[in-house]
């Protein structure tokens, strides 16, 4: 008979596991937890902070949703989420197939690849001031300027994600699509667009959890229009007073739920459009 094989326990690895989800579940508890507390229940001590509410109550999210004016930032989050989607897979996608068919024998389009990437390296602090005036000289200082900037902002990840992602696709595709006499731009939408699914899901996902989150573009550009998205609206839970923890952990707990549900819904593409996207 054969002997069985005696499996052996990655102690260190298991340890690191162990220690990220601690890391991970930790604060998500913690969120939960001072979620469905009342005020009076909150106390300076860590058990006073750490333990169970004593009621369940919906109180607190109900409450949030009020102040935040939750439905109309919720449909500006929305709205902003994905037309920037939308917009950056068609454009950053055709931009990524460009550079990645003729980067290589191509100096210009090289050169064009490398320029634009190179701007995922500067850093947001340095464009925020002239993007407040250039978007306000040219009218756009509002949900359509936020939208463009978003677009422009995500272009060198995706744009580098693409590229990479493209080098699985064997360039015979393309030229039995000419021979057929199809187009750039029907051999593009026809054959390459769908065979790209799994990389439309990944830059889909970053590009929304970026967008959905975010706080500081739409501060300082749409300061004044009346209008708030998600992060935005729930800065009225800070004041130069304190902080109103028990509201303002309801309201995060509401905004994560729609990209919960969009991540789980694509999670499948994302795995296999990054690592295949990372291929050089």
């Amino acid at each position: 008979m054969k002997e069985k094989v005696k499996e052996r326990v990655n102690w260190p690895i298991t340890i690191l596991l162990i220690l990220g989800l601690i890391t991970v579940a930790f604060p998500l508890y913690m969120t939960v937890v001072i979620a469905f507390k009342q005020p009076s229940e909150m106390t300076n001590s860590i058990s006073g902070i750490l333990s169970l509410p004593k009621t369940w109550s919906l109180s607190n999210f109900a409450e949030a949703m009020r102040v935040t004016d939750f439905w109309h930032s919720l449909l500006n989050s929305i709205i902003v989420t994905v037309v920037t989607v939308v917009i950056s897979i068609l454009i950053h996608s055709m931009i990524g197939y460009a550079v990645g068919r003729n980067k290589a024998k191509n100096k210009f389009y090289n050169f064009v690849y490398l320029y634009i990437v190179s701007g995922m390296f500067v850093p947001f602090a340095i464009l925020m001031m002239p993007l407040v005036k250039q978007t306000a000289q040219m009218g756009i200082d509002n949900i359509v300027g936020v939208i463009l900037c978003y677009v422009v902002f995500y272009m060198p990840m995706n744009v580098l994600l693409y590229s990479g992602y493209l080098v699985n696709i064997p360039i015979a595709l393309e030229e039995a699509a000419r021979v057929d006499g199809a187009t750039t731009f029907k051999t593009y939408f026809s054959i390459i667009f769908p065979i790209m699914k799994p990389m439309h899901a990944t830059v889909a996902v970053l590009t929304a959890l970026g967008t959905w989150n975010d706080v500081m573009t739409p501060l300082v550009i749409m300061s004044g229009s009346g209008m708030n998205t998600l992060p935005l609206a729930q800065m009225t839970f800070q004041t130069q007073f304190g902080t109103n923890y028990n509201l303002a952990f309801a309201s995060y707990l509401l905004a994560l739920l729609p990209i919960l549900i969009f991540y789980i819904v694509c999670q499948k593409q994302i795995l296999n459009g990054v690592v295949n996207g990372a291929v050089k």
